[in-house]
């Protein structure tokens, strides 16, 4: 099992940037595909981005596609969120954790362990 701890969360005007941070615990952290997703109030966790073990291979939900970029450093067990050009319907908990195709879409692998705490975006005037 892996564990997580999400960073970087804020308040921010439309139209800002926020990057966010996810450290995990684990030796075999670059094995796995790395997934971003966010839960606004009252709605379903939804998936925002992946990427793959080496960094190569990113992955986006439409809503987000050309304004968040997704990274990782294996070095540092880390992966980021770059996102700019924020608006209102960004605002949620961003989440992140180890993910895998799921039908025509992406979600967590089983048994991955936990979610981390998240981290609070709000993107508001």
């Amino acid at each position: 099992q892996v564990q997580l701890v999400e960073s970087g969360g804020g308040l921010v005007q439309p139209g800002g940037s926020l990057r966010l941070s996810c450290a995990a615990s684990g030796r075999t952290f670059s094995s796995y595909v790395m997934g971003w997703f966010r839960q606004a109030p009252g709605k379903e966790r939804e998936f925002v981005a992946a990427i793959s073990g080496g960094g190569i291979y990113p992955a986006y939900a439409d809503s987000v596609k050309g304004r968040f970029t997704v990274s990782r450093d294996n070095a540092k067990n880390t992966v980021y969120l770059q996102m700019n050009s924020l608006k209102p319907e960004d605002t949620a908990v961003y989440y992140c954790a180890p993910a895998s195709r799921a039908g025509t879409g992406w979600g967590p692998i089983a048994g991955f362990g936990s979610w981390g705490q998240g981290t609070q975006v709000t993107v508001s005037s």
